[in-house]
């Protein structure tokens, strides 16, 4: 039976992955059993963010040296998944996936499952259109497979990476009469983010086939999926889809859970997803129980209606700093303060992905000991 195994690690710089090569050195972690990596670099986020592209180029050179395979194939095959924005108490980090065969264990119950896909490359003119939600849809459907994750509800985390429309693939499509939804960056990786939750949804039966159409995308925001986390970038071609959830296929003794957050202050989705992982948080989780947390993964979103609980914010009307990094570091100070931990995964853009203005969190963790 399969067993997963996560690593979460500091980085000093985008192209530091000397604690995974320690990993590597000492036995602890298998070059061939590393499947896929989430991660926070420092960088703005935006279009022009190079940090993910470079900590992408340095994670797969290290293994392609490793498994002395060539890089080409090995981006392919591995989703890198890097979000940018390390602001306020967030710590920049990388977490790696692992899979491994063991023996079976009778009784073992549920554990944490994973599974990956690649879809085709998109074409400009379909980002964030029908042809782009199809194209997510199936690779989420494909990874869920591939973790043997029978029941749709055992699914409780699906990362997917899209392409976005820049400027020169813009013009190359109106060079080959193709018409991009947007030739905006910027709006294309919202379109983009739009679409992969709206795949994410057809993929898991959230949503229906014909319950929504393109215009549905940034406007119908009654449809969403608490599950999807959908980060957008230059630095990818096809859809790249990391499936996480619970299946009794595998052994090992972390598992995932996850909760919808309703807002920027929802402190209570935090504790409650904690408290789904037999962690108690009061108001802190304590030292031994944080240490048994693998990964914290969270969405996030201003709220666009300017307020919270009734209350005025600026995030949007703020021209010196962009709204998704006032977002990032306000979410990501309040689960730090929880867990005690700034190594999070918190990513904004969060549009349909959980409530509007709001978004989603999951926990990796292992049951305290001697429990299952």
């Amino acid at each position: 039976m399969k067993k997963a195994a996560v690593f979460r690690l500091s980085m000093a710089h985008p192209g530091d992955l000397s604690e995974l090569e320690r990993l590597i050195a000492s036995g602890t972690v298998r070059a061939t059993d590393v499947v896929a990596v989430i991660g926070k670099t420092e960088g703005n986020g935006g279009v022009n963010d190079f940090t993910r592209g470079y900590f992408t180029q340095t994670f797969i050179g290290l293994l392609s040296r490793h498994l002395r395979r060539p890089m080409e194939q090995l981006i392919r095959e591995i989703p890198c998944v890097l979000s940018g924005g390390t602001e306020g108490v967030m710590s920049p980090h990388y977490i790696v996936f692992c899979v491994g065969e063991h023996e079976a264990m009778p009784g073992q119950g549920a554990a944490l499952a994973i599974g990956t896909a690649f879809s085709e490359p998109v074409p400009a003119e379909n980002v964030g259109r029908r042809a782009h939600i199809d194209s997510v849809a199936n690779a989420v459907r494909k990874a869920v497979e591939a973790a043997r994750i029978e029941r749709p509800d055992d699914v409780h985390f699906v990362q997917v990476k899209c392409p976005c429309v820049t400027v020169a693939r813009a013009e190359a499509a109106a060079a080959a009469g193709k018409t991009p939804l947007t030739s905006d960056p910027n709006k294309s990786m919202a379109y983009a983010r739009a679409a992969g939750a709206f795949g994410v949804a057809l993929g898991l039966g959230e949503i229906k086939p014909d319950s929504f159409n393109d215009t549905s995308l940034l406007s119908d925001f009654s449809i969403q999926s608490p599950r999807a986390s959908i980060s957008s970038g230059v630095e990818v071609e096809s859809n790249e889809v990391v499936v996480l959830g619970n299946s009794r296929h595998w052994l090992g003794r972390l598992r995932i859970a996850h909760r919808p957050m309703i807002d920027a202050l929802d402190i209570g989705a935090v504790v409650d997803v904690l408290s789904d992982l037999g962690i108690a948080a009061a108001p802190q989780a304590a030292v031994h129980d944080a240490a048994r947390i693998a990964a914290v993964l969270v969405k996030c979103e201003p709220d666009r209606r300017g307020r919270i609980r009734g209350n005025r914010h600026t995030m949007l009307d703020d021209t010196d700093i962009n709204a998704q990094r006032h977002v990032r570091g306000a979410v990501a100070g309040l689960i730090a303060g929880v867990i005690g931990d700034g190594r999070i995964f918190v990513s904004g853009g969060a549009e349909h992905q959980g409530p509007d203005g709001g978004g989603l969190i999951a926990v990796i963790a292992s049951p305290e000991q001697g429990r299952t």
